[in-house]
């Protein structure tokens, strides 16, 4: 993107230029006549930060039925319907103006790409958990995720320090500027590394006449291939702030080299810098406040499970692992279609299964985790995340055949102990080797595991027992069996409260032995209106 196109974007994406600019040109002023660039600068300067429309986010007043009273009080039910639905119209014009097409998009089309990886090799930058060979094919693994993007070439280059203006010392530069310019209609370089600065992106763009993408830019275009919901769109979004920011100071230093010194805005007072930060730092708040709404309503979501008493695990691993098809397995839902390819799932989705007892539990799919994902990146994620806090149980699914399962157990640790989790948590997880049919007489050689086979169903058995026996001691639910009379309302009353294992009935008194799972409230409900019941425990 040249100059000037990414602040035209961002300005005329704001409905009150659009507004300015729409007067001037009716009024046939001076506006008219200049430049579109100049006309966004002017008409930029009215922005302000957008106000609240009235009584938005107070509680339901008194004698109101939920809704808002009017303040003279005539026609007010009328009034009230009409100004909700004007606020649920201006909701979603907003949030269709934040989930706009970006300008950072990568431009729709075929892409034939150079894959190159800086290899460090000595120094605190070299990893001993991995070779320059396997972070290269998971860069490939990364391009072939994406449709009509092919790999034309992979390039190991070695470095002394990747984090370097240009990655590579000069000689090693030049040897590889030659290789890219000999390289049959290529039109992009992924060099891998987790970010580039916009002026040597720029810079590497000049020398080697193609686009350069780096892992920032990558996976954020997976994650917007991928995303479905709203919500992984306004995280998205979320994402591209910092690399917005970072592509207008380089802008703004070149249009300041070309025209010589700050602009100011006409009669604003601002330079074109402030402007543009300006709008930027209203976009990220108007996100985070669409972000906090959803937000909120999950918690409302979590908190009827809570009060239902379902156990919730979170299932988690590095991407492509598995997760999803150990879900479908453990649940039997049809409707969940696992994809092998890295990212398919960038949404929290909940599902509901069995335990052997009968218990009902909720799965709950998180988005996967991939080595040197930028810090950004995981913060914009992090309200998906914050899911994992409120279970009950997480299980670790490792893709076990993988040549890099040790560093991606450690990146997915790594990852969950910067989400701040309870020690419990940690603690009681539950470490899964999946995709064990494909190694011959596999056996784990680390203790507290369980080797499986998510596709073809091999130990989910032990796993359900596992899964459960931490169940019963997270949540402090009872295995116990209470006697109760056939003709009074305790059966009926300890199948909609608690999970029912057995019944054992007794003709000659009318009786029964019930054997359930119940949960401390529940439990102690049940003693308070049934006082006189006989309970045995295990």
């Amino acid at each position: 993107m040249g100059p000037g196109r990414l602040s035209q974007s961002l300005l005329l994406r704001c409905p009150r230029v659009v507004a300015a600019l729409g007067a001037a040109r009716c009024r046939g002023g001076p506006l008219c006549a200049r430049p579109l660039s100049a006309r966004l600068l002017s008409a930029a300067s009215g922005l302000r930060a957008p106000q609240r429309p009235p009584g938005r986010g107070e509680p339901p007043r008194a004698g109101g039925g939920g809704r808002w009273n009017g303040a003279a009080g005539a026609g007010g039910d009328d009034d009230e319907e009409e100004e909700e639905e004007e606020d649920d119209d201006e909701d979603e014009a907003e949030l269709e103006e934040l989930l706009a097409p970006s300008p950072l998009a990568v431009e729709p089309g075929a892409q034939r790409v150079a894959v190159v990886h800086p290899a460090v090799k000595w120094g605190p930058k070299k990893s001993a958990l991995t070779t320059a060979e396997l972070q290269i094919a998971e860069a490939v693994a990364l391009v072939d995720t994406l449709q009509n993007w092919t790999v034309l070439d992979k390039i190991i280059i070695p470095t002394k320090n990747p984090d370097k203006k240009f990655v590579f010392g000069k000689g090693n530069f030049q040897v590889l500027t030659e290789k890219i310019k000999k390289l049959p209609q290529v039109t992009a370089v992924f060099l891998n590394v987790e970010r580039i600065s916009s002026l040597a992106k720029k810079e590497l763009e000049d020398a080697w006449g193609v686009k350069v993408f780096d892992r920032y830019t990558v996976v954020l275009h997976i994650f917007r291939c991928n995303a479905r919901t709203k919500e992984a769109k306004l995280q998205i979004a979320l994402a591209e702030i910092p690399l917005l920011r970072s592509n207008l100071k380089n802008e703004v230093s070149q249009l300041d080299q070309q025209r010589g010194g700050s602009r100011y805005i006409m009669g604003s007072g601002e330079t074109f810098m402030e402007t543009q930060n300006r709008i930027l730092k209203e976009k990220e708040l108007k996100i985070r406040n669409a972000l906090e709404k959803l937000r909120r309503k999950r918690s409302l979501l979590r908190t009827q499970r809570k009060k239902r008493e379902f156990p919730i695990i979170s299932v988690m691993g590095y991407t492509n692992c598995g997760k999803t098809t150990l879900i479908k397995a453990l649940t039997g839902e049809a409707g969940i279609q696992p994809r092998d390819q890295l990212f398919a799932t960038l949404d929290i989705t909940a599902h509901a299964g069995y335990l052997p007892s009968h218990m009902a539990v909720i799965y709950v799919d998180t988005i996967g985790f991939l080595t040197d994902l930028p810090h950004n990146l995981v913060e914009s994620f992090s309200a998906t995340l914050e899911e994992v806090v409120y279970s009950d149980l997480i299980v670790h699914v490792r893709d076990i055949t993988h040549p890099e399962t040790v560093l991606q157990k450690a990146t997915v640790l790594s990852v969950l102990k910067n989400l701040n989790l309870p020690s419990h948590l940690l603690d009681s997880m539950v470490e899964v080797h999946n995709k064990v049919d494909l190694i011959e007489r596999y056996k784990p050689t680390e203790e507290n595991v369980l080797a499986i086979s998510a596709l073809h169903g091999h130990g989910l058995e032990e796993l359900k027992e596992e899964i459960e026996k931490k169940i019963l001691t997270a949540t402090g639910k009872k295995i116990l069996t209470v006697n109760i009379n056939l003709e009074g309302p305790q059966l009926s009353w300890l199948y909609k409260e608690a999970t029912v294992q057995e019944v054992e009935v007794m003709p000659e008194d009318g009786t029964a032995r019930v054997k359930v799972i119940i949960g401390n409230s529940a439990f102690g409900k049940y003693k308070n209106l049934f006082p006189n019941s006989k309970i045995y425990m295990p």
